[in-house]
Parts: structure tokens; sequence; C-alpha cells
């Protein structure tokens, strides 16, 4: 639906009584029962073919108007939750981390970075950081249902038992060594970088690493038959840089890149694809520290 003010001139409209009368012009898509109900609501207005909208007469017709559609929308909202409430009886979730609320669901998993990605894409879900779950409202019930076999399954991956047992069947295994190996690599924050093609100093850019803030560039040479396995295509002209995690202020002052990174390129500026999630994690990063803090 859409409202806007009468004038004195409408462009594509020709004149008529209405554009030197005061009031506003709604139009919405042609549904026989809104137009009864707006008929009911507005008695007074007129259909103006030349607009193809409705104009309402009066000093005060736009906020009238505005009441009226958000009385709609609030009706809408609360079909949709009806609707979505039928649904989850004809057909429920029947899973330990979905628990029903009165104006929806709330949801409880371990974390996992899946999860979080597929509750984003629910419509009006949203976070709650003081109980640890998830709420989405009874409207979003068929698209949660729809992501529901991944969230399940990635929540069942990440149960403490779960992780436990797939840690033991891994240890001593050539896979466990070579984690291990990457995960001291990476603590390191080192990063071999093209001597010819350095990054800003002090500035968020991309690695494979993710985003990350390059403090220094120490001019040591990387020795490929140490890192090859960390880094491939490293060579002899590679210099180490040293690296951090940037902060949640460096990431909102980062105005993004335009174009995407050219191919195989060993960093570059982060575009706002990039910038968001990494945003989010900040933001999250820093909201744990504030309530750690004494």
């Amino acid at each position: 639906m859409a409202e806007t003010k009468s004038s004195t001139g409408h462009d594509e409209a020709p004149p008529s009584e209405d554009a030197a009368k005061p009031g506003a012009d709604i139009s919405f898509p042609y549904d026989r029962m809104t137009v009864e109900q707006f008929r009911r609501r507005f008695p007074r207005a007129r259909w103006n073919d030349a607009r193809k909208a409705w104009f309402v007469p009066g000093r005060t017709a736009s906020r009238r108007i505005g009441r009226w559609l958000a009385e709609m929308e609030a009706e809408a909202d609360a079909h949709a939750d009806a609707k979505g409430r039928d649904a989850f009886a004809f057909d429920p979730i029947d899973s330990p981390y979905l628990e029903l609320g009165k104006a929806g669901f709330r949801i409880r998993t371990p974390y996992s970075k899946t999860v979080v990605d597929e509750l984003r894409e629910v419509p009006f879900s949203r976070w709650d950081g003081d109980l640890k779950i998830w709420h989405v409202p009874f409207r979003s019930y068929e698209e949660l249902r729809r992501r529901w076999p991944e969230i399940e399954a990635a929540a069942r991956r990440n149960e403490p038992e779960e992780r436990r047992r797939r840690a033991e069947e891994r240890k001593g295994t050539e896979q466990d060594v070579r984690s291990k190996l990457r995960s001291a690599e990476r603590k390191r924050h080192r990063y071999p970088l093209q001597s010819d093609d350095l990054p800003p100093i002090g500035r968020p850019v991309v690695t494979a690493y993710g985003i990350v803030v390059f403090s220094e560039i120490s001019g040591e040479l990387v020795d490929p038959n140490v890192v090859t396995d960390f880094y491939p295509g490293v060579t002899e002209d590679h210099v180490w840089g040293y690296w951090r995690v940037p902060t949640l202020e460096e990431l909102v002052r980062t105005w993004p890149a335009k174009m995407p990174p050219v191919q195989d390129a060993e960093w570059w500026l982060p575009t706002i694809e990039e910038l968001r999630p990494a945003r989010r994690t900040a933001r999250s990063r820093e909201a744990r520290k504030r309530a750690r803090a004494p």
C-alpha cells in the first residue's frame, strides 16, 4: 500500500477538483475485502481514475490514512501468526531444541555458526542475549520448518558429548596432527605476503584467515620448505606480516570496496558482504568482554 499527500498538481494527472482540495491519495492492490474495509473507514473517499488512487479529503487525511495502514498491518501480522500457529499444530516440529511460547518459538542450541546463519535468514527472528535463546514468531513458521533439518543437524553435531566423541576418534590420526599444526601456526598471528604487494598497515583487509589488521611487516623472508603445507604457493619472495583481530570500531569505520578481489589475491579490501558478518562477530565479542568485566 502507498499513501501520498494531494497537492495542487500531479504531473501525470489532468487537473481535477480534487487537486485544489486538501487531502491525501492512497493506492493499494485491489482486494474486495480491503476495499470494503477502506470504504467503511473513509466513506467520503473517491476513486481518481487518472491517478489510479483513492482520494481522501480533509486536512487530517494523511494522519487518518497512516493510522488505518498501521491497523491493517497489525491485523495482517495477527492473521499470519494465527496461520503459523495452526500450521505448527497440524505439522509440529518435535525437537529438544524448540519450545513453544506465547508469541512464537524459543530456540536454544549449542553454539554453531550454521545455526546462527540459518536462523538469521528466518524473517523476524531475534537473539536474546540475556536468555541465550532465539525468538521466532508464529508467522515465520513455514520458513523455520524449511530450515529446521539443517539447524537441528548442526546443533546435534555441536553437542559437547558429540564433539568429545569426534575428538577421541581423531586423536593420534594424521588429520589430528595436521589440525594441531594448523592451529599452532594460526596462533603465531603471522601471514606470508608478497614483498612487492604489501597491505596497508592498521587497516582491515581480507586474508585466508578472514578480516585482519596487519600491525607489522617484519621483512623476514619466509622459508617455503617449512610452511608450504599451511600456505600453498608461498615462495622465497614472501615476507612475514603480523596481524591482529580488528576492533568493532575499525570495522565500522572501514569503507567497503566497490570491486570484488582479483583472482588468486593473497589479500584484498573487504566488500560490504564480508564486513557485515565481521561486524556482527566483533559486536558479539565486545559484548562478551563487557559482560565478563567486573
